[in-house]
């Protein structure tokens, strides 16, 4: 399968399961996540979704949770809704990118020098001199 059709069902994957989240699924263990990847393997075998809790909610387990009691509901919705042979298997993971991000940027405010933060606007009025 071609690089090009694999990013269009990894996007309509993701529009369709985000639809399906917001206005269908009615367990309150879900609320209403945000879907920020999909990625589908090329012989549709399988489909791993990456989501972030909803605004005031932290626990991931309870997410996974209700998507996991979801998982057949949202499997057969995406079937009536796309036209391919072959539904994935969905396996729901969450996204830990912003929490690695945010890691990375408490550790380089770490050991940066503590005058390259007071430099950093002072060459500014050299230049109109």
């Amino acid at each position: 399968m071609s690089g090009k059709r694999i990013a269009r069902l990894n996007e309509q994957f993701k529009r369709e399961i985000t639809g399906i989240l917001r206005t269908e699924v009615r367990d309150p263990r879900i609320g209403s996540p945000t879907v920020t990847g999909v990625e589908v393997t090329p012989d549709l075998w399988m489909a791993r979704i990456y989501l972030r809790p909803g605004l005031g909610r932290d626990d991931g387990e309870e997410l996974l949770e209700g998507l996991e009691a979801a998982n057949p509901f949202i499997r057969r919705r995406l079937g009536d809704l796309l036209t391919l042979r072959r539904i994935p298997e969905l396996r729901f993971e969450i996204d830990r990118t912003l929490e690695r991000a945010e890691r990375i940027e408490a550790i380089l405010r770490e050991v940066r020098p503590p005058d390259s933060e007071s430099s950093e606007g002072g060459d500014s009025g050299s230049e109109t001199e």
